[in-house]
């Protein structure tokens, strides 16, 4: 079966012009301009884009699902479903599920669930802990999207703190190792002074005091030390500072970097004058810092130092937001909005739609290694979404589609809003209906 999106605004590879692409089953067969002169062949399905914007479908390299074990917050199916109406077309998913995804057996337990309910196509990281390196040995590069090291804790608790076991991982790992960075001395130190001089009564204002800058440097200095030590191929999720920018290079090539970065949206989007009307539902680890951290992170992002933007879409329920700081977990979705949300970014002035398509599609298959996806070229997978950049909607309980049914986004009006979505050539998302029989594909990686 063949489709052709006719005369959208397309945009790739740092470029924006008006053309054409031709999908013949799950692979893009030809890319027309506006100059080139075609044929359209009999039983062609046309799909007129009429100036839309026409992106490679988004590659998010840091979700949490929540399956198996904690599906009262999501599932696989519940949050692929949320993530094509994104225009999410691919995902890597954590392993601070129940049971923990730290062994070869769990890692082939989720790969089988995503094979039956995922929408999305999918990959699942092997979680490291203090002694289970052997697993990290054996796990097959060419099907695992990497190695999750929690160098602070988190929601889960897979904390490794043995300085000869991350030595270890470091030092053996066949496949890219993504680490969370937060020195979980220096947060409990700042905890206890805070909970000796609040109970707990702590504001979630002071969560950017506890989960501090210097936690944060400090964990990701020692990370790059041993990345560095070891030629290590280390990606950093989610940093949230300013003064960790200085940790990584923007004057070599992508495919050369050993070690690479990632920022999230809720970082690029709020700062710490938003915990006063937004409380607990941006409540993220690391925390959403100042104004001043904001912004450069968006520099970093326009000067290559930030590699990759995701999201760390990670549910919990109303119920357990509305606990006292202390009680209440960290994280939020996201993959529903990550799109229009840069999108927005981008109309305020503040980044280019061909950045944002760098960093959310292009740069996550060449960090990752991604076989044939990423990018709009013929002979790729047809990943890819349709945009209308002038279609205004307001985000609320009636159109949030996560399992978990909030979001921080809400009664926030975006002016651009996804329209289709195909996954491996099949349209997976049309204008609010959901092609609830599709299935994405297990990521290949070329390593």
């Amino acid at each position: 079966m063949k489709k052709l999106i006719h005369r959208a605004d397309i945009v790739n590879e740092g470029k924006k012009y008006k053309g054409s692409v031709l999908i013949e089953n799950d692979r893009i067969k030809a890319i027309y301009t506006s100059d080139d002169t075609f044929s359209i062949h009999e039983g062609t399905e046309i799909i007129e884009a009429d100036g839309r914007l026409l992106l490679p479908g988004i590659i998010d390299d840091q979700v949490h699902f929540r399956e198996p074990g904690l599906t009262n917050k999501a599932d696989i199916n519940s949050e692929s479903r949320a993530a094509v109406a994104g225009g999410v077309t691919s995902f890597m998913e954590m392993p601070n599920t129940i049971p923990q995804t730290i062994s070869l057996e769990a890692l082939k337990e989720k790969q089988r669930i995503a094979e039956e309910t995922s929408l999305c196509n999918y990959s699942f990281y092997l979680g490291a802990t203090n002694d289970n390196i052997e697993e990290i040995r054996n796990a097959d590069p060419q099907t695992t999207c990497g190695v999750k090291v929690f160098m602070g804790s988190s929601t889960g608790n897979m904390l490794v703190d043995n300085i000869d076991s991350l030595r270890k991982i470091f030092a053996e790992s066949t496949m890219l190792v993504a680490c969370h960075c937060e020195d979980e001395t220096t947060i409990q130190q700042n905890l206890k002074r805070f909970k000796d001089k609040y109970g707990d009564n702590i504001n979630v204002e002071n969560h950017p005091s506890i989960r501090s800058r210097e936690a944060c440097l400090r964990s990701s200095s020692l990370a790059v030390s041993l990345a560095k030590e070891f030629n290590t191929r280390l990606h950093i999720l989610h940093l949230s500072t300013a003064d960790e920018m200085h940790l990584f290079d923007n004057d070599i090539p992508l495919e050369q970097k050993r070690i690479t970065a990632e920022v999230c949206v809720h970082h690029l989007w709020f700062d710490d004058t938003d915990y006063q009307q937004k409380g607990n539902y941006i409540k993220w680890n690391p925390s959403i810092k100042t104004a001043y951290d904001r912004k450069a992170l968006i520099e970093s992002v326009i000067n290559d130092r930030i590699d990759i933007i995701a999201t760390d879409h990670a549910p919990h329920t109303m119920e357990e937001k509305h606990n006292a700081y202390t009680n209440a977990p960290s994280g939020g979705p996201l993959v529903q909005h990550s799109l229009v949300a840069m999108l927005e970014l981008s109309k305020l002035g503040r980044i280019s739609i061909e950045k944002i398509v760098e960093k959310m599609c292009h740069n996550p298959a060449i960090a990752f290694g991604i076989t044939d996806r990423g990018f709009i070229r013929e002979g790729y997978k047809a990943d890819l979404c349709l945009v209308n950049p002038d279609k205004r909607w307001t985000v609320n309980k009636n159109n949030i589609l996560y399992k978990c049914n909030w979001s921080p986004f809400e009664g926030q009006e975006f002016s651009s809003s996804v329209e289709k979505t195909f996954i491996n050539g099949a349209l997976a998302y049309d204008n609010g209906r959901i092609n609830e029989t599709l299935r994405g594909e297990l990521l290949t990686f070329k390593r």
